[in-house]
């Protein structure tokens, strides 16, 4: 039961339907004990009889009202909404004997007035109630023929005529307010649903913004510096072939520095830290220890590949994730200059240019066509390192140009806007 004010109403005048029922039933009984042996007073099987109907009519009354609290307590227990009309006609029919023994149980009706109102559609109840209002005028007439002016008076008319319109005015407020109430619990549903609906959209909105973090770590850090210990190793071991102990023991300290960096990356992207590179020291510092890291490694491979950092433009202090996401732009860039471009001289630059951020990585390698680079992940999980830097660069509202042509070389470029508050430093 929703606590709104319309249900704070309807169980206030359900409560009263219910006690004054009982009450008038319970006055009806106390008139026919006391009127036994009285002139015009029902015979004493009359009263045997009346006492036994109202008992049965109450026992009936007080089922039906427990069956249908406890449904509305809890949806789970039986459900007597099926019976209701069966449970109604009883009821009135037990009022009706009761009625001829006594005409004190004309009193009853009103509160079973309400009663077809509420369990019956409009277009049953208005004629039930008006078949009952007859019926009980003609009871009060039957039993008021042995009395001084016996007939058909306007009293025994206007009171039932009266307390039926009362009822029906009532019990169509009682109606509304019912729908209302109804209406309201319909809705209460519906906005849980749909924030339980919304939780779990937001729960598995941020499941896959988390797997998408993961996987873009993992490419730009674990996965790279898993195929540079595996390209060591096997260096290591051409040079173990070839006799060079002192090769193969660099390529083995390469091995054990990437291996360590790896763990630290790893270590940091779980914990969602910073990269362990920037921990140490600036963007600016990073950048150039990979340029040394990425030249130092390909000379270990036998490749001659020359890799310079140059600074344009005074540094300024860039947040977290702007400076994790221009040292990724270059990790991923540079990896593709040694696994894909067999360039000779790789040039990484960081501008700092009044509104704004640059990297471009140029290479003088074989160069591709930009309109075959991959947007999408291929299925043996490679292929998405220009994916994963173009999701990092939208969240920055950065952007990602790729300059390249067959044989011309490669310029990767990347432009991210600064924070206003660094802008206007």
């Amino acid at each position: 039961m929703q606590s709104t004010g319309a249900a704070t109403i309807l169980r206030v005048l359900r409560v009263c339907l219910h006690v004054g029922f009982a009450i008038l039933l319970l006055v009806a009984i106390g008139r026919l004990l006391t009127g036994v042996g009285s002139a015009g007073a029902p015979s004493p099987v009359a009263v045997v009889g009346g006492l036994g109907l109202s008992a049965v009519l109450a026992l009936v009354y007080l089922a039906g009202t427990i069956l249908e609290k406890r449904h509305s307590g809890d949806a789970g227990r039986f459900d007597p909404t099926p019976y209701a009309r069966w449970w109604l006609a009883a009821v009135m029919l037990l009022w009706l004997l009761l009625l001829l023994v006594s005409s004190d149980f004309a009193w009853v009706a009103f509160p079973l007035f309400f009663l077809q109102l509420h369990l019956l559609p409009r277009r049953l109840s208005l004629p039930a109630i008006a078949l009952s209002t007859a019926l009980l005028v003609g009871a009060l007439w039957f039993h008021s023929r042995g009395s001084a002016d016996g007939g058909l008076q306007l009293a025994m008319v206007l009171g039932p005529v009266f307390g039926a319109g009362f009822a029906v005015v009532t019990g169509l407020a009682y109606r509304a307010l019912f729908l209302e109430a109804e209406n309201q619990r319909v809705v209460a549903d519906d906005l849980r649903r749909t924030r339980a609906e919304l939780a779990q959209t937001q729960h598995d909105a941020g499941m896959l913004a988390e797997r998408e973090r993961l996987a873009r770590e993992i490419h730009d850090t674990l996965a790279q510096g898993f195929s540079s210990i595996i390209l060591m190793g096997r260096s290591a071991e051409k040079a173990l072939d070839d006799g060079d102990a002192q090769a193969a023991k660099e390529r083995l300290r390469i091995v054990q520095d990437t291996a360590s960096t790896n763990l630290a990356e790893a270590r940091s992207f779980v914990r969602g830290l910073r990269s362990p590179a920037l921990e140490q020291s600036g963007l600016v510092d990073s950048l150039r220890r990979l340029c040394g890291k990425t030249e130092t490694e390909a000379a270990a491979r036998g490749t001659a590949l020359r890799c310079r950092f140059a600074l344009v433009g005074t540094p300024v202090e860039l947040p977290n994730t702007y400076q994790t996401t221009l040292l990724r732009a270059a990790q991923a860039s540079l990896a593709n200059v040694w696994a894909h471009a067999h360039a000779r001289a790789a040039v990484v630059t960081l501008s700092f240019l009044g509104a704004e951020v640059t990297l471009d990585v140029f290479d003088d390698g074989i160069g591709f066509e930009p309109s075959t680079a991959a947007r999408t992940a291929r299925g043996d999980g490679t292929g998405v390192g220009l994916m994963s830097l173009r999701e990092r660069l939208a969240a920055l509202e950065g952007s990602l140009e790729i300059e390249s042509a067959p044989g011309e070389g490669t310029v990767v470029a990347v432009r991210v806007p600064l924070p206003v508050d660094e802008g206007v430093a």
